[in-house]
């Protein structure tokens, strides 16, 4: 991105006064509503308007997926619920890190993180533009123009997101708002429109029963990913040690149920046949159910939802940095805040780095760089989880030695079962994105060295 598109937006931020705001604590403005709205809206992206169609195959199993997935989901956010209170830091899964295992593991899973938010982002920004282009056809018919309304609605969210914490808390709650509507709209009354011979197992690709539900599972885990958003600006929320627990297991029920209800409906009304080339699930069952306006509506309502997830994933993309660097472990221009109190800095960077990922892959057409740019956030979201559910372990164990007697056996129990789920998430991930994600963490080492070397020159 050209420099005079990083300027304009430090400016619109306030940017001049960057270097006196370095560790100004920002002012708590975000309450229950808006937290839950952050891990919602995080949550319900563009994944779950595919999903149905990505199941199809598994019929009736794929409900046993979504349930084995909602009780992972929930296993973690009850873990991030206690180390949201063992912990109130900002930064998430990063400083529950940190705390459990040190500096090293700390900058690990902050670097990959924050590589899974921004690779995210331009993923959620291309399938924004890709549901537009059903009312404007002309952007998805062109690479270059779909790339370009990618990066300008980037850039459009950094700004709101510059302006201000509250500012962009308001426009996530709204737009998460919109965007139940519709999901939750087809699920209740397509019910009463479902077939049952929809739900016959269809083709698993030779897979035993429990290998299909395994597989289901996997799918349907992508839909939970963003269950931790309401830990990370933690310096940013209402009274955090009682919000902050709340909102996360508000947030990933809310989730589950709108997917869970969404999804049979979905199922019940399409053709599995019909359902597997589907490329709009939701817009399609609303079509069949109620005529082509209908189709129209849940496509404006996919489109607000990647909106709305993409607005709380920027939102992320600046907290999360800035958590790191105040504590030493990422460079200190991303813990310095704008007038407004926001870490504008690290917005700035993390969408110029989302604006060269879009440019340099949008040849690829928009389904293949969604495909590859999701490929790229999977693990380094994962990562992040297996290091939270047993630094959660470590805390209450040093806790005990350090004589607070509170009780660890539940504790211990809930860590070791969203560890084993969390891993086996990550088989689920398959070969290949295992491998791009070890080389992204590996490719971090040297700049933990850099940070090292230049704190021990100063």
């Amino acid at each position: 991105m050209p420099a005079k598109s990083h300027d304009h937006i430090s400016r619109s931020c306030g940017g001049a006064a960057l270097a006196d705001q370095t560790v100004k604590a920002p002012v708590p403005e975000l309450g229950l509503w808006m937290c839950t709205a952050l891990v919602v809206g995080n949550m319900i992206g563009s994944g779950v308007f595919l999903l149905p169609a990505s199941l199809a195959p598994y019929g009736a199993l794929s409900i046993f997926g979504w349930l084995f997935s909602t009780t992972g989901a929930v296993l973690l956010a009850l873990v991030f619920a206690r180390l949201s209170r063992l912990v109130p830091q900002a930064g998430g899964p990063y400083a529950y890190t940190r705390a459990g295992f040190g500096d090293f593991a700390g900058f690990l899973v902050g670097w990959g993180y924050w590589i899974s938010i921004w690779c995210g982002n331009a993923a959620i920004a291309v399938a924004f533009i890709s549901y537009l282009g059903v009312f404007l056809p002309a952007l998805t018919a062109n690479g270059m123009l779909a790339a370009a309304a990618a990066i300008a609605t980037v850039w459009l969210l950094t700004l709101v997101n510059g302006l201000g914490v509250r500012t962009a808390g308001i426009v996530q709650l709204a737009t998460t708002i919109l965007k139940v509507v519709p999901l939750a709209f087809v699920g209740v009354f397509g019910l009463f429109y479902m077939n049952g011979e929809n739900f016959k197992l269809a083709q698993t690709g030779g897979e035993p029963l429990f290998g299909g539900i395994t597989s289901a599972a996997a799918l349907a885990l992508w839909a939970f990913l963003g269950l931790e958003s309401a830990t990370v600006p933690a310096d940013n929320v209402i009274r955090p040690e009682k919000t902050i627990p709340r909102a996360t297991i508000l947030g990933t029920l809310a989730a589950a149920a709108v997917y869970i209800l969404g999804s049979v409906a979905v199922m019940g009304v399409i053709p599995a046949a019909a359902l597997k080339t589907s490329t709009a699930p939701f817009a399609d069952a609303a079509k069949a159910i109620w005529g082509e306006w209908a189709g129209y509506a849940v496509a404006a309502g996919a489109a607000i939802s990647c909106f709305g997830a993409l607005n709380g994933w920027i939102l992320l993309q600046g907290q999360l940095p800035r958590a790191a660097a105040i504590d030493g472990l990422f460079p200190a221009l991303f813990k310095r805040l704008s007038t407004r109190g926001t870490p504008v800095a690290g917005l700035a960077v993390s969408s110029v780095l989302i604006t060269v990922l879009v440019v340099t892959n949008y040849t690829r057409g928009l389904v293949g760089m969604f495909t590859f740019i999701i490929l790229l956030a999977t693990l380094t979201t994962l990562f992040p989880y297996v290091f939270s559910t047993m630094s959660l372990l470590l805390i209450y164990i040093r806790d005990r030695q350090r004589g607070r007697r509170e009780p660890i056996l539940a504790s211990s129990v809930l860590a070791i079962l969203a560890f084993a789920y969390s891993l086996w998430a990550i088989v689920g991930a398959g070969k290949e994105t295992v491998f791009w994600g070890f080389l992204l963490l590996m490719g971090s080492l040297p700049v933990y060295v850099w940070i090292k070397h230049s704190q021990q020159k100063t």
